[in-house]
């Protein structure tokens, strides 16, 4: 099985298969539009707009598992994405990314990049943990999403390659992409 094998859906329900990715490099990010990271839209953005011509693609996921954050219709998180953040990549349908009900996807890409912890350094990173132990410690088990915009970037043949918890800016892997690339 590869990342190619899925069937997804667009933000407007049409089925897309991400065989349609093959050779490029992805940035797959399970979304949130009313969240702390919410502001990373922006720096997402800027990574698509510096590197789509070299053949990246931003696939971003909306979900509201995680403290109801993104409750909107996709028309309404699409909307949000684009007048917020002037968000051009690919939004798809809002779907959950952990647990028994997550998509078949982020069951793939879990297996494949294990949680291998917050980046402590992030203004963040300690709050996000003290809040996932006292409301959430539940999540913090296993490997599965521990909250929005954890970020796995997929290389050109499909390969998932690294995990990026929220507490990684999107700026801070431009170096990683540009490896890929």
């Amino acid at each position: 099985m590869s990342i190619y094998d899925f069937t997804v859906k667009t933000n407007r329900g049409v089925e897309k298969s991400l065989a349609d990715y093959k050779g490029k490099v992805l940035l797959i990010v399970n979304t949130a539009s009313k969240c702390g990271f919410t502001p990373q839209f922006e720096e997402l953005q800027a990574l698509y707009k510096t590197y789509k011509d070299k053949g990246l693609e931003i696939l971003g996921f909306p979900c509201n598992q995680f403290a109801a954050q993104d409750p909107g219709s996709n028309d309404e998180i699409q909307q949000f994405c684009k007048f917020n953040y002037g968000v051009t990549f690919q939004i798809f349908e809002k779907g959950d990314v952990r647990g028994e009900t997550a998509q078949p996807l982020f069951k793939y890409l879990t297996a494949q990049k294990k949680f291998e912890g917050f980046d402590m350094h992030h203004p963040i990173g300690q709050k996000l943990l003290e809040a996932l132990q006292t409301n959430f410690p539940e999540y913090l088990e296993g490997d599965g999403i521990k909250w929005n915009f954890t970020k796995f970037l997929i290389d050109r043949e499909g390969n998932v390659v690294a995990r990026f918890e929220p507490t990684t800016t999107p700026a801070s892997i431009a170096t990683d992409i540009e490896k890929l690339l």
